[in-house]
C-alpha cells in the first residue's frame, strides 16, 4: 500500500528479526517467507498487534514461490538468516543456498541490492558463501571473507543468544553489481 524499498527474508522462524527490522525500518516494504505454519502465522498475529503495515508473511517454502511473485530486478535485500544445516547428505537438496537458487535470487535483486546472510554453523557458512560468490554475488571484504558484527544491524531471536553466550555467528554481507 506505498513505496518504498522491498525487501525479503527466507525462512523469517519465530519473526524476531521482522518484527524489530519492521519496527525500526516504517519505511521498508517487508516480505517474510516460512513454511512453518505456527510461525508464519504467529509472525503475522504479532506485527498485526503491533501495528507494524510493512510487514506481510508467506506461509510458504520460497524455493518455489519467490520466484513466481516477485519481478526480476524488483527486491533491495534479501535476508537469510540461520537456514536449516540439513545435516543428513539425503537431505542436503532441501538447503535454501543452491547454485541455482543463488541465481533465481540474484536476479531478483536490483543493481546495488544486497544479500545478508548469517549462520552458526561454520561449515555451512562456508559452503553458502562459496555457492553465493560463483553465482556471482560480489562480496566487498573479498572472496571467501566474512563480515564481522555490525551493532547497528537488528538480531534474529537466535543470533541474540549467540551474541549473550559469545559464541560465533558467520555473517555475509553480499552485493549484486551493476551492470
Amino acid at each position: 500500500g506505498f513505496t518504498g524499498p522491498l525487501e525479503l527474508e527466507i525462512g523469517s522462524g519465530a519473526g524476531g528479526h521482522a518484527l524489530e527490522y519492521c519496527r525500526r525500518n516504517p519505511g521498508v516494504r517487508f516480505v517474510a517467507f516460512e513454511w512453518r505454519k505456527k510461525y508464519a502465522r504467529d509472525t503475522q498475529m504479532r506485527a498485526e498487534k503491533a501495528g507494524l503495515k510493512n510487514l506481510r508473511v508467506v506461509e510458504s517454502d520460497a524455493r518455489f514461490v519467490v520466484p513466481r511473485i516477485f519481478a526480476p530486478g524488483s527486491l533491495d535485500v534479501i535476508h537469510l538468516q540461520f537456514p536449516d544445516p540439513w545435516w543428513k547428505r539425503s537431505h542436503a537438496k532441501r538447503a535454501v543456498v543452491q547454485p541455482d537458487f543463488a541465481k533465481v535470487m540474484l536476479g531478483l535483486l536490483k543493481p546495488g541490492g544486497r544479500f545478508d546472510m548469517r549462520t552458526d554453523v561454520q561449515d555451512r557458512a562456508v559452503a553458502m558463501l562459496e555457492i553465493l560468490e560463483a553465482a556471482a554475488f560480489h562480496n566487498p571484504l573479498g572472496a571467501g571473507v566474512f563480515h564481522p558484527y555490525d551493532p547497528e544491524e537488528v538480531p534474529s531471536t537466535r543470533e541474540r543468544r549467540y551474541l549473550a553466550s559469545g559464541e560465533p555467528v558467520y555473517r555475509a554481507r553480499l552485493v549484486k553489481s551493476a551492470p
